[in-house]
């Protein structure tokens, strides 16, 4: 069964309690309007360490050339469609169907994170979204899933956490253990049960908010849970590409110690609801996916399945035309070439940044990079104060351009909400 769809088609659940979490606060790596941020003067680690996936059984690998480009639910059936996945820049794939055999993908230097047992598989995954479908509680499970019968006995209680752990004992040992969450951790409930779901079951966490498609995303009982008192967010709040970084701060949020396994974003690639207004455009999964790693996502999983819209399939990049698929080949190429830099350590205190923008500093050798995107919709101005020594000028990479940093200082505009920058700043002294 594909349960987001089962999910998705339903679209109706009912919020918990109000979470306290402000909007666009991503606590060390981006900054209010307006206001000056100066980071921690040392290095961080990337979100487990930088030899976190050697540590399981058949795990992903830790190259720092290598970042998990996956996406959700595919099918596994033919030579020809797991090739045209990895010609769009897909690495890992992340819940098959039952249907797949994956040695397809291994034959193809592909991984794959499944609940099918197969030799092949790089890590197990969990029921997905448990958090809206069963909710926090230790009641019983009837073994049902959505839409087939009440899956909590009685039929009103929560269950959720007896649904994980019935699930994580069918893992097999050693594997990495994946598992994804939604709106009950990341709005409906408080911190203490979202805590409990993101720490005790998996060593890979992720949650799926699609900000761009979502019908109900923008209400006060969603979306609107983030404000100190909850109400409907306008447009140029909800449908925002910093909102994805958001959802990935959430759950690092709730990690317990902080950073000790990494988080990956999710990201929707065609239109997720039969009642969405319209699919992603390119450059929002763009900006999604960077403003996800600028937050400190360490895998990108993208929904591949359209429920809506002209083109309804289950396989969007096979199924979809050619312009998306070479559009997110061109997207994952620009991730996969700053693959080294993404997993590379965070530089906290090198940069001060005046402005609305999202930032996160990397140092890799004797460079600097800074990878950055806006943080409102309006077009805005951002200042880059930079305390180490430059020898040169800052690259813009891949828009053809240098930009001037006399005194370490520099200025670029962030024409929209979808606006990323990545710098280069070569020999940077710190």
């Amino acid at each position: 069964m594909d349960y987001k769809r089962t999910q998705k088609a339903a679209a109706v659940w009912k919020p918990v309690l109000l979470l306290s979490a402000g909007l666009l606060a991503l606590s060390g790596c981006s900054t209010a309007a307006g206001n000056v941020s100066s980071l921690q003067d040392d290095q961080r680690a990337i979100d487990g360490g930088a030899d976190y996936y050697s540590q399981f059984t058949n795990g992903l690998p830790d190259d720092t050339g290598f970042f998990p480009l996956a996406l959700w639910h595919e099918s596994l059936t033919d030579v020809a469609g797991v090739q045209a996945d990895k010609s769009f820049g897909i690495n890992t794939y992340v819940e098959v169907t039952p249907d797949s055999d994956t040695s397809l993908a291994r034959n193809q230097d592909m991984y794959v994170l499944s609940s099918l047992p197969t030799e092949e598989q790089n890590g197990f995954v969990l029921p997905d979204e448990v958090d809206m479908w069963a909710k926090s509680g230790d009641g019983l499970w009837t073994g049902a899933w959505p839409g087939e019968a009440p899956v909590c006995e009685p039929e009103e209680s929560r269950c959720g956490y007896t649904v994980m752990e019935q699930s994580l004992a069918k893992a097999p040992q050693g594997l990495a253990v994946y598992a994804n969450f939604g709106k009950g951790v990341t709005f409906w409930d408080p911190d203490e049960p979202g805590k409990k779901f993101v720490n005790s079951y998996a060593d890979i966490v992720s949650a799926d908010n699609y900000w761009f498609t979502d019908p109900n995303i923008c209400s006060q009982h969603e979306g609107g849970r983030r404000f100190e008192t909850p109400r409907d967010m306008t447009a140029e709040e909800c449908r925002l590409a910093a909102n994805y970084g958001w959802t990935v701060e959430r759950i690092r949020n709730l990690m317990d110690p902080e950073a000790r396994k990494p988080v990956w974003g999710f990201v929707e690639i065609g239109l997720p609801f039969a009642n969405g207004s319209r699919p992603i455009a390119i450059q929002e999964i763009r900006a999604a996916v960077w403003q996800s790693i600028i937050a400190g996502a360490r895998g990108i999983v993208y929904f591949n399945h359209s429920f809506g819209g002209t083109c309804q399939s289950q396989h969007v990049l096979r199924d979809c035309g050619t312009e998306l698929g070479n559009d997110l080949s061109a997207i994952n190429m620009e991730v996969a070439n700053l693959a080294a830099v993404i997993n590379a350590p965070i530089l906290e205190g090198a940069v001060a940044v005046n402005g609305p923008t999202n930032a996160v500093v990397k140092s890799v050798g004797h460079d600097l990079y800074i990878l950055a995107g806006s943080a409102q919709a309006a077009k805005q101005e951002t200042e880059f104060r930079v305390s180490c020594d430059l020898q040169g000028s800052v690259e813009a990479i891949g828009e053809g351009r240098t930009i001037r940093a006399p005194g370490g200082t520099f200025t670029d505009v962030f024409a929209d909400g979808n606006a990323i920058h990545l710098y280069k700043l070569a020999g940077a002294s710190c």
